[in-house]
């Protein structure tokens, strides 16, 4: 394929023209991608317990939905009872079976695939075998409705060259890459980096692969996280590509950015920072605003930049861009940037996990950072959420705030390993223009795992009222399910 363009899907006969179109309200920008299964205007929630047990197989792995209402997140406990579901490879129409360590559920993503006005959920299983093959990976779709999610049409499938270790599913995202197929284009990675697949002709076609460990264009990169985010606004979602490169012995993590338009993606530049990646306009320009993560280097940690870091790249009409300094190193933020609670300690993993979205409905993305490496007090590795305020001249510590398990009002305590904030997620789950705050801590309850929503507000995030469930109030098991490892963006 040629460096500059490698997705190309002509010859599916269709000439989209860029505008919002896929979900409700749908979209190319992360703020308007709603992950609304049944298209009734509210968030749903999808998430992933990959190390769950599933007809005695250990391992195998399930996935959750809770739709969102007028009155927000329930459970299958709730008063009154709240819409929830759980899916596995074992159930009915669902293709597949049940295997152990199978990890179904270890990536999620949602995306209108079949242009139907209603989002479907993109499911990866690493640990998948492909006949003979081990861990070679595999990926399922589940189709939403009216109804919302359902295993009928459902379909699965491999890489278009399986290998065993590849891990084929660890990483998945779907959004409209290209204007020459109807609905969003499915991007899946295993480590040798991602392949694509359309729906046409009332099937899901595979279309396109990119090796990024052999990228000619830019830095080769063992890819590990995908994001999406129409960073130059020209109405087509663009693709990131992030992991470690060989090319600096794996010492920095690095986002090679994919532009999106008519007849494909364009290789566009490489940006430092990437072990995790989250996008949405924090200045309100109209340009979504890539966010990346980075752990702190030796060297890092010798000038202050201690426990993780953050990088803004802001959008705008050449694709994101960053705030330098005069070498051309990123701005970062930490732990220790004027007006952000706490500090920065060595293992604190402070940006492993980032969220987008608009908290305070000011019209302005907020940033949720998780450090699931933070000891609270002398309680090592328990977990703990920052959240940085958006604004006109783009992020900001100004009313920024943190929260863990021995913060008041929220239930629970702090304890060793649980790793709240691992995941998190910023969702709008009852449509009043604020998005709550989802955070799990997939270590609590002996790895069964636990998830926290917490209110928004017009100030922020609001620990009064915030509340947490297991698996069991979805009706799912938990014995070691690591439920919430994986959380939709």
């Amino acid at each position: 394929m040629a460096a500059a363009s490698f997705l190309l899907l002509a010859g599916l006969g269709i000439a989209a023209a860029p505008a919002s179109y896929a979900g409700v309200p749908g979209g190319t920008h992360a703020n308007d991608r709603n992950c609304d299964f049944d298209g009734d205007g509210y968030d749903d929630i999808l998430i992933g317990a990959p190390d769950g047990t599933v007809d005695g197989k250990k391992g195998a792995g399930y996935v959750t939905v809770q739709y969102g209402a007028a009155g927000g997140l329930g459970t299958h406990n709730s008063v009154p009872k709240a819409r929830t579901a759980v899916f596995s490879q074992s159930t009915a129409g669902v293709p597949g079976t049940s295997q152990t360590y199978d990890a179904f559920g270890a990536a999620v993503a949602t995306g209108d695939i079949d242009g139907d006005g209603y989002d479907d959920a993109v499911i990866g299983a690493p640990g998948e075998e492909a006949g003979a093959l081990q861990d070679a990976g595999r990926v399922t779709v589940l189709y939403g409705s009216k109804s919302g999610l359902g295993a009928a049409r459902s379909v699965s499938f491999a890489s278009a060259d399986p290998a065993a270790g590849a891990r084929f599913g660890s990483a998945v995202t779907a959004a409209r890459l290209t204007g020459e197929t109807l609905g969003d284009v499915v991007a899946v990675l295993d480590q040798r980096g991602a392949e694509f697949s359309t729906y046409s002709g009332g099937a899901l076609r595979h279309t396109g692969t990119l090796d990024t460990t052999k990228h000619p264009a830019g830095r080769a990169v063992r890819p590990a996280y995908l994001t999406t985010g129409d960073y130059d606004a020209n109405g087509y979602a663009d693709l990131v590509v992030s992991g470690y490169s060989p090319d600096d012995d794996y010492a920095q993590g690095w986002s090679a950015v994919y532009s999106g338009g008519a007849h494909g993606l364009t290789h566009l530049r490489d940006l430092r920072g990437g072990i995790s990646t989250a996008s949405g306009d924090i200045n309100n320009d109209g340009y979504d605003d890539l966010v990346t993560g980075q752990i702190s280097s030796p060297d890092a940690e010798a000038e202050g930049l201690t426990g993780g870091l953050v990088g803004v790249y802001y959008g705008g009409e050449d694709g994101p861009k960053g705030l330098e300094s005069e070498d051309g190193t990123p701005l970062w933020w930490t732990q220790n940037s004027p007006g952000v609670p706490g500090a920065g300690e060595h293992g604190d993993a402070w940006g492993t996990e980032l969220s987008v979205g608009d908290v305070d409905g000011d019209g302005y993305a907020d940033l949720a950072v998780g450090a699931p490496g933070e000891d609270v007090g002398t309680v090592a590795d328990a977990g703990a959420v920052w959240l940085l305020r958006g604004s006109a001249d783009g992020l900001t510590a100004m009313g920024a705030q943190s929260f863990d398990q021995n913060t008041p009002d929220i239930p629970g305590t702090a304890e060793a390993g649980d790793e709240w904030g691992a995941q998190i997620r910023l969702a709008d789950t009852n449509a009043d223009g604020r998005c709550e705050l989802i955070a799990a801590a997939p270590g609590e309850d002996n790895q069964d795992g636990v998830v926290w929503q917490l209110p928004a507000s017009t100030k922020g995030l609001v620990a009064d009222g915030s509340w947490l469930y297991g698996p069991g109030a979805l009706g799912a098991t938990g014995s070691a399910a690591r439920f919430g490892a994986a959380i939709d963006e």
